[in-house]
């Protein structure tokens, strides 16, 4: 990039509707003043927030995770300002942003610090070259204990790189899989 990183995304956000809500600083605080875990425009990227829809891995009913035949019963739906993760367990979220992400442009995201030195990681696939949608974020609590998520609070950072040439195939023009997702979307073949 020929400009400072968050000159681009601002301006990308902006013109272009690159990432829906945009908040144009990092936030740290909520309006009443309490901390909270920081979200929005960064230096080189933009920490992004979970909403506050969470589907909790479990083992109620005795359910296989299998990609190829994903099974509903494998989790379940939660709705609220924080999520509980079990210990060592598993959960997917979606994020608050609706992504729309350049040709000659690809992200990868890495979980928030705050969270990765509590025994939180979240896993996200890069967004590819014109890719857009909601963000499904898969978050594993590798502790014995349980974990809170909170909603509405930043837990992962994107980092934008951007190509030299756009790329000869975009994730939009193959009519990849999960193209314009909305909410948490689980695995689909």
């Amino acid at each position: 990039m020929s400009v400072h990183a968050d000159h681009w995304i601002r301006r990308m956000a902006k013109e272009h509707g690159m990432i829906e809500p945009f908040e144009e600083s990092l936030v740290r605080k909520k309006d009443n003043g309490a901390p909270i875990i920081s979200y929005g425009l960064s230096s080189y990227g933009y920490d992004l927030r979970v909403a506050d829809e969470f589907k909790v891995f479990t083992n109620v009913y005795n359910a296989v995770v299998d990609p190829k035949a994903f099974d509903a019963r494998s989790f379940v739906d939660i709705q609220g300002e924080s999520c509980l993760v079990p210990p060592n367990s598993f959960a997917l979220a979606r994020s608050v942003e609706y992504f729309r992400i350049p040709r000659d442009v690809l992200t990868l995201c890495v979980g928030k610090s705050t969270y990765a030195r509590c025994g939180i990681i979240v896993n996200v696939t890069p967004f590819e070259p014109e890719w857009e949608g909601h963000v499904t974020l898969e978050i594993s609590n590798t502790t014995p204990l349980p974990a809170r998520i909170y909603a509405g609070e930043g837990l992962a950072q994107v980092v934008f790189l951007a190509a030299a040439e756009p790329c000869e195939t975009s994730y939009r023009e193959r009519s990849g899989k999960y193209q314009s997702q909305r909410g948490i979307t689980v695995p689909r073949m």
